[in-house]
């Protein structure tokens, strides 16, 4: 196939030896299976600010840490160089978090390196070694529902302890291999500890995969695994290997009702984005 403008540096550079197919096109990068080092991998090409319908919200940069004292000065000012410099932080978010998790022992595909916009990594295959699928488009039983549940719970908990919540979890941004589900899509995955908003991401996230793994095993739409992780995180005794119940006891106090609706009418509205990005990412993926 023709080499993408944005690939043929690599192409160049001896970084990758061929461009094979494109996988996909999404509203935040376009992906592609290029061979490098004798084998099959991904080649994650962002698009440019301008071009990308997801908004580099507040929401999830906030806690981002920018060590030199200048760009972060100049990222606060939005000027011209600040907002080029945070764009590229945006980008660098992904490949940090790949970084990072792979070396907690999370289950994301292996990063290869990241250069001018294009994130090379490991290329999810199934068990025939084809592109694996999205959870989404995969039936499950029961059994194989709840094992996948476990695992991708044991993972969030991982994440957690590394410090960082994805906060765009759902069957879309999973996908299954051979040894069941592996994390994608990071860009926007928040610093658990300097993120107002992580607990409430973090339990979007467990609830979006309990309502999925729930129409297969509906024993699970019972638990509470986020409010149970996060409590354990906020008193310091969560690690890799915390046992889990899924259960919570809540605190039976009054309300603030007026307190209550405000997140209740947040909640919705982040639904419904989530969801319309996700219509779009399905437009895009078929």
């Amino acid at each position: 196939m023709k080499i993408p403008k944005r690939l043929q540096p690599l192409v160049d550079d001896g970084l990758v030896d061929e461009v094979l197919m494109q996988l996909m096109s999404g509203k935040e990068a376009q992906v592609y299976v290029v061979r490098a080092s004798g084998e099959k991998r991904c080649a994650k090409v962002f698009k440019e600010a301008k071009q990308r319908s997801f908004k580099q919200a507040v929401q999830y940069q906030e806690g981002r840490k920018e060590r030199n004292s200048r760009r972060a000065r100049a990222m606060a000012k939005k000027t011209r160089y600040g907002q080029k410099e945070q764009e590229q932080a945006w980008l660098s978010a992904e490949v940090d978090a790949l970084y990072r998790l792979n070396g907690a022992g999370v289950r994301v595909p292996t990063p290869y390196g990241f250069v001018d916009g294009v994130l090379l990594m490991e290329m999810i295959t199934d068990a025939e070694g084809d592109v694996a699928p999205r959870l989404g488009d995969v039936e499950l039983t029961e059994a194989q529902a709840l094992a996948y549940h476990d695992k991708v719970i044991r993972d969030v908990v991982r994440m957690l302890c590394a410090g960082l919540v994805h906060g765009d979890l759902s069957e879309f941004n999973v996908l299954v291999d051979a040894d069941g589900p592996v994390i994608i899509d990071l860009p926007q995955a928040v610093d658990a500890a300097g993120n107002n908003s992580a607990a409430a991401m973090l339990e979007r996230d467990v609830n979006n995969m309990r309502a999925y793994f729930g129409r297969y095993a509906p024993a699970l739409l019972k638990t509470h695994y986020g409010k149970e992780m996060w409590a354990l995180y906020e008193a310091g005794k969560l690690t890799p290997e915390s046992k889990l119940t899924g259960h919570f006891e809540f605190d039976t106090k009054s309300a603030n009702v007026a307190e209550l609706l405000d997140v209740i009418d947040d909640a919705k509205e982040e639904e419904a984005e989530r969801l319309a990005r996700l219509r779009g990412d399905e437009d895009d993926f078929n």
